[in-house]
């Protein structure tokens, strides 16, 4: 049987068809335009302050120079990066980073779990709030000031904790001089500041598992332990996984403001980290191209640490950041 369909028909439907998907993200844009104009100035920091810098990243691949600019500056190709590889202080301060990191992921990482959990478990709802207050109130102070509490606390004469093994009859502890006391301190300092807020992160998480898991599992006698085991832990096991992924995004960024807060030149060997590094050399020593090749190498290994843990955890079973 022969179609009986005009051309201008055809054109009619297949231009309809191609306007629909338009018409569609018209609507969405109109239907949620409030959301969007909230996402708007966020979109415009990530753009200005995250994706615009990324076009600096040729620096590393040439030899800088204020007064040329840019794209007057001569091209030396990887020699930057030879030069860093073969520096001493490169394996210092890349091994300070990770020790670092891996100190936090090992003791502060679990901290806030163990916190949600203790928590949750508190039946006085008004006492529970006071002490969320009083864990997550140091997250907003700056690490300028929480690092001189800190040095405050830990001085060797007049301090808080030299005062109180004074009192037992110890000998007074050089803490923040000490290569050995200063990761301590720097990840104690950093389990104080951090984890009142990630506790907050895991209690949101804790209410949304179903109250009826919990009424089973008393059913079936199983005690708190075992609620906690059974129940809790594998309720926010998914927001566990996306924290760590984020976590190991950050193995080669300790930050700047906390170690440079506590750091002083007698723990050196131990409290130089790339972001001071990239401060001292760079910004102070205008090395410009040495520290932007090592910036870039950070942010490398940082984008493939999160990538090797996403896919992992995703072939765990959990659901990952995308």
């Amino acid at each position: 049987m022969e179609s009986t369909a005009r051309p201008q028909d055809v054109q009619a439907a297949a231009g309809a068809g191609t306007r629909k998907p338009i018409s569609a993200w018209r609507r969405r844009l109109s239907r949620d335009k409030y959301l969007y104009m909230l996402l708007l100035p966020v979109a415009i920091y990530f753009l200005l302050f995250k994706y615009g810098p990324l076009f600096g990243e040729i620096i590393a691949f040439k030899n800088y120079r204020l007064m040329e600019g840019i794209w007057g500056s001569p091209w030396v190709g990887f020699d930057q990066f030879r030069k860093l590889f073969t520096s001493r202080d490169f394996l210092e301060i890349l091994r300070n980073t990770l020790l670092l990191n891996v100190y936090g992921l090992v003791f502060a990482f679990p901290v806030p779990i163990i916190l949600a959990l203790m928590l949750n478990e508190l039946r006085s709802e008004w006492y529970k709030r006071v002490l969320q207050n009083f864990l997550y109130i140091p997250h907003f102070m700056s690490w300028i000031v929480l690092g001189s509490i800190v040095i405050a606390i830990l001085s060797p004469s007049t301090g808080v904790v030299n005062s109180v093994l004074k009192l037992l009859g110890f000998e007074p502890v050089y803490f923040m001089a000490s290569t050995f006391w200063w990761p301590i301190s720097f990840v104690g300092s950093s389990i104080w500041r951090e984890a009142g807020f990630g506790t907050i992160l895991y209690l949101a998480a804790m209410a949304s598992i179903d109250p009826s898991l919990y009424e089973a599992a008393a059913i079936d006698g199983a005690n708190k332990w075992r609620q906690m085991w059974h129940v809790t832990l594998p309720g926010i096991r998914s927001t566990v996984a996306i924290l760590l992924v984020l976590q190991m995004g950050r193995m080669m960024d300790v930050g700047f403001e906390h170690v440079f807060a506590l750091q002083n030149s007698a723990v050196g060997s131990v409290s130089e980290v790339i972001s001071t590094y990239v401060y001292k050399r760079g910004i102070v020593g205008l090395q410009y191209s040495y520290t932007t090749a090592l910036g870039l190498f950070q942010s490398v290994v940082s984008l493939v640490l999160v990538v090797m843990v996403n896919r992992l955890i995703r072939a765990m079973g959990e659901r990952g950041l995308w």
